[in-house]
């Protein structure tokens, strides 16, 4: 009886064991055969979406007059605009001109309550038209809003001693160091100083507006720990507390 016991016991760990080795060997073989062959991959035959800011239209005001001049640029000192056509955008505050890419078409729209156009390019499928359409599209509304209303950055100072002012045309920051650091204003910018820790600048075009602003900014960022330094706007910086000892 026990003998009959002790061959039944190893008759079942022999079986459990030859099942698990078929297992075990299925699934290695099923992996490997898995891992060499070669993997399919599923094309989308659906067109790309066109660009979400190229295609809509830009709206301007009827003091706004854009211009459009088909005459290709053969001379320019920047080589990528070559051949491009000129858009001019003229309001009351200023004009800005700008490049257009051969592949850009300008539509223009007569509306009753204002001024329409569109911006479409010959081939949205080709991903450098596709993403000059969207660029286009936002150059040229940055620019109606400029010269129909202007842009205006204040820039405001914290930290005992940190101010500013205007001499001789030149912006003078105080703002920690030892000596002033005096900057020129770009062309096109009106920089005022309405007090000591507060500058204003406006301008007509957005990109020279607030990169100026950044370049302010950069001498004395604003730190966490004091929350001193030269903030853009209604920036705001989450306090940190110093790690004592």
């Amino acid at each position: 009886m026990l003998l009959q016991r002790i061959s039944l016991n190893n008759l079942k760990s022999s079986f459990i064991t030859y099942v698990s080795q078929i297992v075990k060997n299925d699934y290695r073989n099923n992996f490997f055969r898995f891992q060499t062959q070669p993997r399919i991959k599923f094309l989308s035959t659906t067109q790309s979406l066109a660009s979400q800011i190229g295609r809509k239209p830009i709206t301007y005001p009827p003091e706004v007059t854009i211009t459009h001049d088909q005459t290709p640029i053969t001379k320019t000192q920047v080589q990528a605009d070559l051949f491009s056509t000129t858009l001019t955008i003229s309001g009351p505050l200023g004009t800005h001109s700008m490049p257009i890419k051969p592949y850009v078409k300008i539509i223009f729209h007569d509306k009753t309550n204002g001024k329409n156009l569109s911006v479409v390019v010959k081939d949205k499928n080709i991903k450098q038209q596709k993403q000059m359409w969207g660029t286009t599209r936002a150059l040229i509304t940055n620019y109606v809003i400029g010269v129909s209303e202007g842009y205006k950055v204040l820039l405001r100072f914290s930290g005992v001693g940190y101010r500013a002012n205007m001499e001789d045309n030149k912006l003078v920051l105080r703002v920690g160091y030892a000596h002033p650091i005096i900057m020129d204003i770009p062309d096109g910018i009106e920089c005022i100083t309405p007090s000591p820790t507060k500058i204003i600048l406006s301008g007509t075009d957005k990109q020279k507006v607030f990169q100026f602003a950044a370049n302010i900014r950069k001498h004395r960022p604003p730190e966490p720990y004091n929350q001193k330094g030269i903030f853009v706007g209604d920036e705001t910086i989450k306090k940190k507390l110093s790690k004592k000892k």
